[in-house]
């Protein structure tokens, strides 16, 4: 690489959402959903059945899972959602991984004198330790967690976007996602977000209105250059 590739490279911050865009964790996540279903006495749900309703946080995801199995009232999700959370805390990382390319693109984002970021609606502890057991917690200067700017802060708001750009120091700053909530939030920080067609979608990747769509990892650097040449 030469000495000029950083400079021309658009971004110096590039942000990721966790769940469905860095890390494939719906094995994870949805053996603590069914277990929570399983303690009710809920039939359990597949893991392609439950991995659409990831994105939005542990409760909205178990709220979707209740509903899908005959609903429920606010206290017995209080009292199911703390199941699910417990049994999540003793198994975070069970077959949870990278999606195949990730590591490689954070490291082609490096090289280019790129600043990384994760923000997620997960638990900010939640997310600092998957990344901590995964060993991937020093290629990120921040970390932002659903709960980190208090309630109802996370996505789709646009703050946890915000608090990246500060906490990375500031500058041009790009997102990448899977949700709407990640799209939402981008667009309403007036950055520019691509969506990850493999991720944990509950809608055509299409509808979610993203800037560009990848269907790999070996698309993202190319994807970015495009988009900070508009």
């Amino acid at each position: 690489m030469d000495s000029n590739s950083s400079s021309r490279f658009p971004w110096s911050i590039v942000g990721f959402d966790m769940d469905g865009t860095l890390l494939d964790t719906s094995g994870d996540l949805a053996a603590a959903v069914n277990h929570a279903l399983d303690s009710a006495g809920r039939p359990t749900l597949s893991v392609d059945r439950i991995t659409p309703m990831i994105g939005g946080g542990a409760r909205h995801m178990l709220a979707q899972g209740m509903a899908a199995t005959g609903g429920c009232t606010d206290d017995e999700l209080d009292v199911l959602h703390r199941r699910l959370l417990d049994y999540y805390e003793a198994n975070m990382v069970v077959h949870t991984r990278p999606y195949p390319g990730a590591l490689a693109a954070l490291d082609a984002l490096t090289a280019r004198g790129v600043t990384l970021a994760v923000v997620t609606n997960k638990l900010e502890g939640y997310a600092s330790r998957i990344l901590g057991e995964l060993g991937l917690t020093d290629r990120f200067a921040c970390l932002i967690g659903g709960d980190s700017l208090g309630p109802g802060m996370g996505k789709p708001s646009p703050a946890p976007i915000h608090a990246m750009i500060d906490r990375c120091g500031g500058g041009t700053a790009a997102f990448v996602g899977d949700s709407i909530y990640d799209v939402k939030a981008a667009q309403a920080a007036s950055v520019p977000v691509v969506a990850c067609s493999f991720g944990f979608l509950d809608r055509p990747v299409a509808e979610l209105g993203a800037d560009a769509v990848i269907d790999g990892y070996a698309e993202l650097l190319p994807v970015l250059e495009r988009l900070g040449q508009r």
